[in-house]
């Protein structure tokens, strides 16, 4: 999919040169301040507001809003995340962007960065499962990572469907970070069973992702420190997408997206055996009712 890409662009070079080119050109740093890489971030947040609602029909009453790391946290953040609200609906969800240097913020990934961590990606997931009351406390506030990631992980492949990744660098720049995922599969395992040291990882990081020295150290040493976390982001995303083109088939003309996805977010975090479960007995209930 990046070659082809590149082959449209015009790009002339192997990949690897590709990487480099999305890693250094100038063309994707155009921020001089913090405030224009957040002002960037809302314009993205317009851009999917109207459209969101044609894949989605339940949305959190909790409030989002986008701000900077704070100055302390900034060298330990190597990309944007998201902190979820209160309980209570006080304290708003927020999606938190370091940016020790303006003009070193790379702009290729900032569209899937927001659907992966903000909307509608953890935003929905994790504001539904704290708003909806009716669920026992080990339900409401329970984390299953290759459930929240895996389905953040597959929010940002709506990016099309939410009228984003139309400029090609961005589009390439969401392929990357699906590279990204693909290669901590090898390294999350390799680090963890003694075949890879912490240099050799950010180096094979370096290798196969446009990512810079910073960003590829920072995420290394988070695997490092959470083993199979990496893992749970890819297993959560297949798992989701092999239920949609499951629906989809069994439901035919009655498979509605917007359902479909309000299911998939009902009922909070579930391993991914009882959220196998339930998605099915929701088509099966449709089925019946043919």
């Amino acid at each position: 999919a990046m070659d082809s890409v590149k082959d449209a662009i015009g790009f002339k070079g192997d990949r690897k040169a590709l990487l480099q080119y999305l890693r250094t050109d100038r063309k994707f740093f155009p921020f001089k301040t913090p405030e224009q890489v957040l002002d960037s971030f809302r314009g993205i947040y317009n851009v999917i507001k109207p459209e969101v609602k044609k894949l989605y029909g339940r949305f959190p009453r909790a409030a989002f809003v986008i701000k900077r790391v704070p100055k302390f946290l900034e060298q330990a953040s190597g990309v944007p995340y998201y902190d979820a609200g209160s309980p209570d609906g006080k304290k708003p969800g927020t999606f938190y962007v370091p940016i020790p240097d303006a003009t070193r913020y790379n702009a290729t990934s900032m569209d899937n960065e927001f659907l992966h961590e903000a909307i509608p990606g953890h935003h929905y997931q994790l504001s539904l499962q704290l708003e909806d009351t009716s669920l026992p406390s080990f339900r409401r506030f329970n984390y299953y990572g290759a459930y929240v990631e895996g389905y953040a992980l597959y929010a940002e492949s709506l990016g099309k469907e939410l009228g984003l990744y139309r400029n090609p660098y961005q589009y390439l720049g969401y392929l990357g970070w699906q590279m990204m995922r693909a290669v901590r599969l090898v390294v999350d395992v390799a680090i963890h069973t003694g075949k890879m040291s912490r240099e050799q990882a950010i180096a094979y990081v370096m290798d196969h992702v446009p990512l810079n020295a910073h960003v590829a150290t920072a995420e290394i040493e988070r695997y490092m420190a959470w083993p199979g976390q990496a893992l749970s982001y890819m297993t959560g995303k297949l798992e989701i997408m092999a239920l949609r083109h499951r629906c989809e088939k069994e439901l035919g003309s009655r498979f509605s997206l917007s359902a479909f996805h309000d299911e998939l977010l009902s009922g909070g975090a579930l391993p991914l055996k009882i959220l196998d479960q339930k998605m099915d007995a929701w088509a099966q209930g449709l089925v019946r009712q043919q």
